[in-house]
């Protein structure tokens, strides 16, 4: 799946597929839990996904940045970002590492 994104559509495929929920009722179950993990996140929460990982917002202070091409200081305005922290069981898949299941 090598340059691909997975989409909405490939997750409510996937819910079709294993769960045997029509592809209305899978649609609409993949756009409740993300619709549900963006409410909390708005809201400041965390969202932790047992052996996948965790979402969390955090806010940034105001700071000086600077412009490349020109040198000249810039204002960078505080801002509220959203960070991903990866379980260890979700790092170890992706370096193919077998048999721990640490979850964070």
């Amino acid at each position: 799946m090598e340059g691909r994104s997975i989409t909405r559509a490939d997750l409510s495929e996937s819910v079709f597929q294993e769960v045997g929920l029509s592809r209305n009722e899978s649609s609409d179950l993949v756009e409740v839990i993300l619709d549900e993990m963006v409410e909390a996140l708005a809201r400041g929460e965390s969202v932790k996904i047992s052996s996948f990982g965790s979402f969390t917002v955090r806010d940034k202070g105001e700071r000086i940045g600077r412009n490349p091409k020109t040198g000249q200081e810039v204002p960078i305005l505080p801002r509220r970002v959203l960070v991903f922290r990866a379980s260890n069981v979700l790092k170890n898949a992706i370096n193919g590492v077998e048999g721990s299941s640490d979850d964070e």
